[in-house]
Order: structure tokens, then C-alpha cells, then sequence
């Protein structure tokens, strides 16, 4: 896939406001400070798409974004970030799961990772209740230039040990770096094949 074309479209706090539910939609989760926005702006050749600060954090709304006219990417709020209040927590929280519980055109759900780091307890809370709802999910590891080779494929065959006992089949996983370019054409290539499969008509039904 080329990307031609990405622009923002709107962002909220309120699924039944995101745009029209006609073309297919991709979403994009992972823990503070994973490098999400980093990642975005790779996938779509973008400097500034999304935007990227040193405070994690600093997603707090459903971003929607206009790839090609075709499809939509969306930039959903990090989860595990310790310096807001718990009332903040639950009202993203709540937020984040009514959109991904209603969004009829949401085609997957990238759940980004940072293979520096050993499984966290909470990222696997986030990606064991989408196998338990049956949602779609792939696995992006983030920050692969971050390590050296041995240590990059060593980390991502425990993390899929891991994850392994409790998942029959493990998720589609993408190995990724934001500075290097790596991952970028499969991750696309995975979103032009799911697109093919996608029936607008279909969404009214559902």
C-alpha cells in the first residue's frame, strides 16, 4: 500500500461521534510512552500526523484520521499512565471500551508494545480481553533499533511464550522501529488485505 493521502478528521470523547461508519477503520492502543504517535507518523510517511511529546500521556481523545479516502486510522488513548486521577483513568477507560465495544466498522485493533521491556501485567490484561471478546488484534513491538538483534529476538520469542499460555494461536505480531522504517510495509500490506474483506453494506445489519 501507498499512502497518498492522511488527514486529520476529528477527535472526542464519544464513539456515536466519530464519523460515518462506511469505510474500515484500524485502531491504534498501547501503554504510555510506547511510541504510538512515533509510529503513526511512519506508517503514513507524516512528521506531525500525530503528535508526539515527552509527557506520556498526552492522548486523550478518539482520533480519527483519513488515509488515502479509503480507510480510517485511529489514535485511541494510552492506558497505564500512573500522573492522573483515578476518576481521569476510568473516564478514559470507559471511553476507549465503548468505542472499541461499538465501532461496527473497526476492523482490528493494533495494540502496541515495547519489545524493550519484559511482559507487563497490564498489557496482558489488555490483550487477553480481546481474545476473551473475540475482537481482532495484532501485536506491534515497538522500539526494535532500541536493542541489538540477539536481544530484539530474544525478547519477542519469550513475550510469544508468554502469551502462548493462554492463546491457542498467538494474534498477527509486526516487529517495528519509527526511526528505521521497519515494519511499516507489512503492517500496510496487513491493512490493504483486511480492507478487501470489509462490506460496507454489511455494517447495518450487524
Amino acid at each position: 500500500m501507498v499512502i497518498k493521502e492522511a488527514k486529520f478528521i476529528i477527535s472526542n470523547t464519544d464513539y456515536r461521534k466519530c464519523p460515518p461508519a462506511t469505510l474500515p477503520e484500524y485502531a491504534f492502543i498501547g501503554r504510555s510512552n510506547v511510541g504510538k504517535s512515533s509510529l503513526i507518523n511512519m506508517l503514513c510517511n507524516r512528521n506531525k500526523l500525530a503528535k508526539i511529546s515527552v509527557s506520556p500521556g498526552k492522548t486523550q481523545l478518539i482520533n480519527h484520521f483519513l488515509i488515502n479516502e479509503t480507510w480510517y486510522l485511529v489514535d485511541l488513548p494510552g492506558y497505564g499512565y500512573a500522573k492522573i486521577s483515578k476518576k481521569s483513568r476510568e473516564a478514559w477507560r470507559k471511553m476507549i471500551d465503548a468505542y472499541l465495544g461499538n465501532r461496527k466498522n473497526l476492523l482490528c485493533t493494533f495494540v502496541l508494545i515495547d519489545l524493550r521491556i519484559p511482559p507487563q501485567k497490564i498489557d496482558r490484561e489488555v490483550i487477553d480481553n480481546f481474545g476473551a471478546s473475540g475482537m481482532p488484534v495484532a501485536l506491534v513491538f515497538t522500539k526494535h533499533d532500541k536493542l541489538k538483534p540477539a536481544e530484539a529476538e530474544q525478547n519477542l520469542a519469550h513475550y510469544k511464550n508468554e502469551l502462548l499460555e493462554s492463546w491457542e494461536e498467538l494474534p498477527p505480531c509486526f516487529v517495528t522501529s519509527s526511526n528505521t522504517g521497519l515494519g511499516r510495509d507489512e503492517i500496510l500490506d496487513f491493512i490493504d488485505r483486511t480492507n478487501g474483506v470489509f462490506d460496507a453494506s454489511l455494517i447495518s445489519l450487524i
